[in-house]
């Protein structure tokens, strides 16, 4: 049975429709999407382990960088042993991260859920992360903006589908639980029950996409489509680069940059949504105007902002090219965060809006990175390298919350701020962005020294 797993059994065999592939990867990142609604049963995991926020915030910390780590040091096994394997391998990580997770949680032991969720299932997201987009990228090399943005899509909407379910399943396991309550907390049976659960579900559903993957013949080519157009687009090789040597460019380099800033800046919001929202429409009383479940919508709004981002924007990118998008993200994203710390406070809607666009210029960085590689590399070991860049996101989900944090910290304390205390986290973060600004002008075509021999296109990657 294990054999059906190898990529020469995966390849698709004449008159396979690639319209096939993106719901199969689409199955694997709307599970591990999951990532993003920790916070759901976050303080139902304070009082049960009678710890603090940073403890238990510290799990998806752990995860982050597995995932950054795990997609760095398999890229390259994930490209010799092709996507069915890997979302296999995958999925299994993934489950075995909630069934320890659980075991943790039932024993009160947070360091079998540090180990569970947060080492397993970071590998888990890390492998499951890269492996269909390295594929979609091969099926689709004609649009590869719109590919890669259908599947990265999923991840950004992974917890639109699980904070409802997760709250659901919460109050079915614990009556007691009232997931309309902001304060209401479930008890660790319920928690157990939850984490269990999740993980044979999302073992189910990412089964899917593992059995219906495939990948394309040698010399396979979309109908109609002429490789040799490429040529004539600007930083778009039609030759192939190694991992090995990618990383030797000055381009992979400036792209981490720009990466690690469109991440920082996003993620900086992302992370200080729902309080942030309350201390810009603070009072002279110190009572906000806007009120805790609305606060709750508009992190749920920018959810929408960050996956609707995720494809449009990266879809827009095959029509303009990739540097161009990239200079959209961070230059119109620095205008907009200085539009956000001089004049958000003034009305909600304004606030809601530019805190919206930010955040799709958040999802559509990473649902356009794929492309981006792809244009700058080729396809021979994209997913290899796809993998490398990730630490950027590692480095990223660490640095964000700690210029925001830092500077609200020495503003006051959580729920006495006003939108005056986010000023120099938010122009920090504009500056971060010029940074990244200047890296994407700064990226130029790989040296032809480096590519790979043309006998080599068309091998799987050693």
């Amino acid at each position: 049975m294990l054999s059906a797993l190898d990529r020469e059994h995966t390849i698709a065999p004449e008159g396979f429709s690639r319209w096939l592939i993106p719901p199969a990867a689409l199955a694997v990142h709307l599970c591990i999407g999951q990532a993003y609604a920790t916070s759901v049963y976050k303080n139902s995991l304070v009082q049960h382990f009678d710890t603090t926020q940073t403890a238990i915030g510290i799990v998806f910390s752990i995860a982050i960088v597995m995932l950054g780590l795990s997609a760095a040091v398999g890229g390259t096994w994930v490209e010799r042993n092709g996507p069915r394997k890997a979302m296999f391998v995958s999925a299994s990580f993934w489950t075995s991260g909630f069934l320890v997770g659980a075991l943790g949680i039932s024993t009160g032991q947070l360091w079998l859920l540090y180990l569970g969720y947060g080492v397993l299932g970071g590998i888990g997201l890390g492998i499951g992360y890269i492996s269909p987009v390295s594929t979609l990228i091969k099926w689709f090399p004609d649009r590869p903006g719109l590919a890669t943005g259908l599947a990265i899509m999923g991840f950004g909407g992974g917890a639109l589908v699980a904070g409802p379910a997760s709250r659901q399943l919460l109050s079915f396991y614990d009556s007691g639980y009232d997931p309309k309550v902001a304060t209401s907390v479930a008890d660790g049976g319920a928690l157990t029950a939850l984490f269990l659960t999740l993980g044979i579900a999302y073992f189910l559903i990412m089964m899917f996409g593992v059995f219906n993957i495939r990948v394309p013949r040698d010399g396979w080519r979309p109908e109609g489509w002429d490789s040799a157009t490429v040529k004539a687009k600007p930083m778009v090789t039609t030759a192939h680069v190694s991992a090995a040597n990618a990383v030797r460019t000055r381009s992979f380099w400036l792209l981490w940059i720009v990466l690690f800033c469109n991440v920082t800046a996003g993620i900086g919001i992302l992370e200080q949504a729902s309080p942030m929202i309350q201390d810009f429409f603070r009072g002279d009383g110190g009572t906000s105007t806007v009120a805790v479940t609305a606060a709750a919508g508009f992190v749920g709004l920018l959810s929408l902002f960050n996956m609707a981002g995720r494809f449009a924007w990266s879809t827009t990118s095959d029509l303009i090219g990739r540097k161009p998008i990239y200079m959209v993200y961070l230059g119109v994203g620095m205008v907009f965060y200085a539009l956000l710390a001089l004049f958000g406070h003034t009305a909600t809607a304004l606030f809601v809006l530019l805190a919206g666009v930010i955040l799709s210029f958040y999802g559509g960085g990473f649902a356009t990175v794929p492309a981006y590689l792809r244009d700058l590399f080729g396809t021979y070991q994209v997913g290899a390298i796809h993998g490398r860049l990730l630490t950027a996101w590692s480095a990223a989900g660490v640095a964000g919350p700690l210029i925001i944090n830092g500077f609200l910290d020495a503003q006051g304390k959580p729920g006495t701020l006003t939108a005056e205390a986010y000023r120099p986290a938010l122009f920090t973060m504009v500056g971060v962005l010029a940074v990244g600004f200047v890296a994407n002008l700064l990226i130029r075509p790989v040296p032809e020294s480096l590519h790979e021999p043309a006998t080599k296109k068309q091998e799987v990657p050693a």
